[in-house]
């Protein structure tokens, strides 16, 4: 009976922690996760807490992602004030997705093992004498596969069924699927893409990204850029490749410290630079922010546009464009002046990604 208060004492502390437990449990849930996934009206919205990084994607608008703000400074380029502006003027914002093929034709027609392939111009998705960037960019046919965010990372995965429209296909003939996983991780955002061919016949390649950046601490004119490139491609007025290059140095004498005011910069660069992963890194640098945008493998060639504004007007942007090809690739190809045309052949998924990574942008 002596040892009786001893024991109710010991019952007492082992309750009280017992009771206190679930105390801990839900201050330990109510801890926000590093990064979430997650869908506001019609964009999808990754986020890293821990870097303050926040992207923003319309997947109603050819999947574009129009924001990706560093402490809530835009890195890429969006004068637009709502969502619903962006929408009813889409041009020159954010990260668009050029295909079936990217920058210019030099015909209405682009050439595919041989056969030329004429466009029905009264369709009205190809225009002008000479086509650009394809039809796609701004498509509302985009479609969610997943949105999703664990520990580590956070991602939404979308998909464009090429071949289930019949204006597409009378066009390009190629039946096709286009998936781009945009990834958030470590403040680092990689946009991913994944064609498959679904066609009997192999597809030529010739998509590309047209991404727009900016700084915020300070303006084009007192930007420096890096352009990890060795060769110019020299083009026609009508900025089509006419199959010869030049050492970028004519160009430029030091490629790795371009000052941005003295270029009305749109060029194509081939024979890229690249690191031991393989990877081609092009950079903007303004007073103390810093975007590096670094190109996989399969990214053969870029095109750097930061056109000078006109008097009394800004633009404060510039483009670094991965380009699976140059300018013109399918119809160079067929005449002989590129030789290096990549192409996808029957039931096969071509892959490759590119990262943006800025840097110095301060709360």
């Amino acid at each position: 009976m002596k040892q009786l208060p001893l024991l109710l004492s010991v019952l007492a502390v082992v309750g009280s922690s017992l009771l206190a437990a679930p105390a801990i449990v839900r201050q330990t849930a109510r801890t926000p996760p590093r990064y979430t996934a997650g869908h506001d009206g019609e964009s999808v919205v990754l986020t890293d807490r821990k870097t303050d990084t926040i992207v923003s994607i319309l997947p109603t608008l050819g999947n574009i992602a129009y924001a990706m703000t560093v402490h809530g400074q835009n890195v890429l380029r969006n004068p637009h004030p709502t969502v619903e502006a962006f929408k009813a003027n889409p041009n020159t914002v954010g990260i668009p997705f050029l295909g079936p093929w990217a920058n210019r034709l030099d015909e209405q027609a682009f050439y595919a093992n041989g056969k030329r392939y004429p466009f029905d111009m009264a369709l009205g998705n190809v225009r002008g004498q000479i086509p650009i960037h394809g039809f796609v960019t701004t498509t509302d046919q985009w479609k969610v596969v997943e949105a999703k965010a664990t520990a580590t990372e956070a991602w939404v995965t979308s998909r464009l069924e090429f071949y289930k429209q019949p204006a597409w296909m009378k066009q390009w003939p190629f039946a096709h699927t286009v998936e781009m996983t945009y990834r958030l991780k470590d403040g680092v955002l990689e946009v991913a893409t994944a064609v498959t061919n679904l066609a009997n016949e192999p597809m030529p390649l010739a998509i590309g990204y047209h991404p727009h950046f900016t700084l915020t601490d300070s303006k084009r004119d007192e930007w420096t850029a890096s352009i990890a490139a060795k060769k110019r491609y020299l083009l026609t007025p009508q900025k089509l490749p006419t199959g010869e290059t030049e050492p970028i140095e004519k160009f430029v004498p030091d490629p790795q410290n371009v000052p941005v005011k003295d270029f009305d910069l749109d060029d194509v660069f081939g024979d890229l630079v690249r690191d031991a992963q393989g990877r081609a890194t092009f950079t903007v640098r303004g007073k103390a922010q810093r975007v590096d945008v670094s190109f996989g493998p399969n990214y053969k060639v870029a095109v750097v546009w930061a056109p000078k504004p006109p008097a009394g007007q800004e633009r404060n942007f510039i483009c670094f464009e991965p380009m699976v090809g140059p300018t013109n690739a399918v119809n160079m190809a067929q005449k002989g002046t590129y030789t290096e045309l990549q192409s996808i052949a029957p039931g096969a998924t071509w892959r490759e990604s590119w990262w943006v990574k800025p840097s110095g942008f301060q709360p």
